[in-house]
């Protein structure tokens, strides 16, 4: 079972509403989507810019147009490509939409190993993939519906997530096998988890490599294959969101925000917060509180 610090807080959907919609914008809301793992499905639909998606043991490059369908219980986190600004719509879906309590064979033999695990791999859809037009399509109305948000469009949002997965499937893009990765991902884990509830607390390398009995060297090794970047590149980067969190919605001094957020020291924090977001953090919560996003142009 996968840790309950990486797990994401927020509700994804309720038994009347079984799903979010998300506008993500990078680096603008936040400098990347922090490793994580929920319980519903995903579906990540690609608007502007280039960026890296790291799903399980998979690293994956996308731009505009392509569409990425993550399974539940999946650790993933999402970075803009340097230079680029990435936006994307992310609809998170609780299975019962895909008729998870249902016990007729389709669900048995088609959806329910999707849901348990039996297909690892998140699927990657580019425009020069074979019936993208199709998928592209109902990807299209699927968040068509999500916008419409009425009962009639859930009957309709129901339908094209069926038949998107029916789909997937035909066209091979789901492969009911165990993925053949390097299992890094599940070795990490427990230390994805522990940053993740002790950001804010002083953490080294030889302190985390010790919480999976692991050397130094191969450690360093196995985070990075997972995380996509090494152990504090991905600590400053919790701690950084925090930081934007809490611009947003308090009051209280940067000052204090950034020593709370685990930066000891403002000169440094200073430097990677610009470097990261792209803006002070002064500017960042001027444009927070003005409800306004930085403009794309502001971001090289």
């Amino acid at each position: 079972m996968p840790g309950r610090e990486t797990e994401e807080k927020r509700q994804h959907s309720t038994t009347l509403i079984p799903y979010s919609y998300y506008e993500c914008r990078l680096p603008e809301y936040f400098a990347n989507v922090p490793m994580h793992w929920h319980s519903e499905f995903e579906i990540n639909f690609l608007h502007h810019g280039k960026g890296e998606f790291i799903c399980g043991n998979r690293k994956l490059k996308a731009a505009k147009g392509d569409i990425l369908i993550l399974p539940p219980n999946m650790l993933h986190t999402a970075y803009p490509r340097k230079g680029h600004v990435l936006i994307y719509d992310a609809f998170v879906f609780s299975p019962v939409l895909l008729g998870a309590n249902s016990s007729d064979r389709c669900t048995a033999e088609c959806i329910r190993p999707i849901i348990n695990g039996c297909v690892k791999s998140c699927v990657h859809i580019r425009p020069d993939s074979e019936g993208y037009a199709a998928i592209k399509a109902m990807t299209e109305r699927i968040l068509s519906c999500v916008h419409a948000n009425s009962p009639r469009s859930d009957l309709l949002l129901k339908s094209e997530l069926m038949r998107l997965v029916w789909t997937l499937e035909c066209g091979g893009h789901i492969i009911f096998q165990q993925d053949s990765g390097s299992g890094h991902d599940e070795i990490i884990r427990p230390v994805l988890e522990y940053m993740a509830g002790n950001y804010q607390n002083d953490i080294t390398i030889e302190q985390l490599a010790g919480l999976v009995h692991l050397s130094k060297s191969y450690f360093m090794k196995c985070f990075k294959d997972t995380a996509g970047v090494g152990a504090i590149e991905h600590l400053a980067q919790l701690r950084i969101n925090a930081v934007c969190e809490a611009l947003s919605n308090t009051g209280d001094k940067i000052s204090d925000i950034a020593f709370r957020c685990g930066f000891n020291n403002l000169s440094n924090f200073n430097r990677q917060f610009l470097k990261k977001v792209g803006c002070s953090p002064e500017e960042y919560r001027k444009r927070s509180l003005a409800g306004t996003s930085a403009a794309i142009a502001a971001f090289p």
